[in-house]
Parts: structure tokens; C-alpha cells; sequence
């Protein structure tokens, strides 16, 4: 079940930021391929998915990575929410 909705924030983030999955699933620094993985992560969490799965869910993807750089991706997007209007917006369309 949980599966089911990490992609379908998967693909609503995909749409939003105009990536394709071979983008946002790819290793790179790119900020705005950074940001993407960081909302999608927020907004798991925010579901509440436990970390431990997200992590589970990007390796079948073919994106591993550690446990805590989600959750400092997390903790990033938490502060761009609540700082940042446009962050808090975009994160309303996601949920909805």
C-alpha cells in the first residue's frame, strides 16, 4: 500500500518539476533535481511513510542511499515549506 502511494507522489513530483524518472532517480547535484527528491521525501514522511521505507522504495528505483541523507533531505524541505511560500504552495498541489 505504501509502495502504491510512494509513486504516485513519484509521478505527481515528475509532473511538477518536469523531470522524467531516469532524472529524478539519477545521482546528481543538480538543485533542482535535488529539490524534487527532497519534496518527494517530505512528502512521504509527511504521510506518514517511515523513512526506513522510503529508503526501501527509491533503491527498487535504482536510486540507493543512506538513511540519513533522507532524512536531512527531509529536514531540508521542512524548513524551504516553512519559510518559503512557493515551497508551501507547491506542497499543498502535491497533497491534494
Amino acid at each position: 500500500m505504501k509502495e502504491e502511494l510512494f509513486n504516485q507522489y513519484t509521478q505527481k513530483v515528475m509532473n511538477t518539476f518536469g523531470l522524467s524518472k531516469e532524472e529524478l532517480f539519477r545521482k546528481t547535484k543538480k538543485r533542482h533535481i535535488v529539490d524534487a527528491r527532497q519534496m518527494l521525501w517530505y512528502v512521504c514522511r509527511q504521510r506518514p511513510m517511515r523513512v526506513v521505507q522510503i529508503q526501501e522504495y527509491m533503491s527498487n528505483s535504482g536510486y540507493n542511499t543512506a538513511h540519513s541523507v533522507i532524512l536531512h533531505g527531509i529536514n531540508v524541505m521542512s524548513e524551504k515549506v516553512e519559510d518559503d511560500q512557493d515551497y508551501a504552495e507547491l506542497y499543498v498541489k502535491l497533497c491534494s
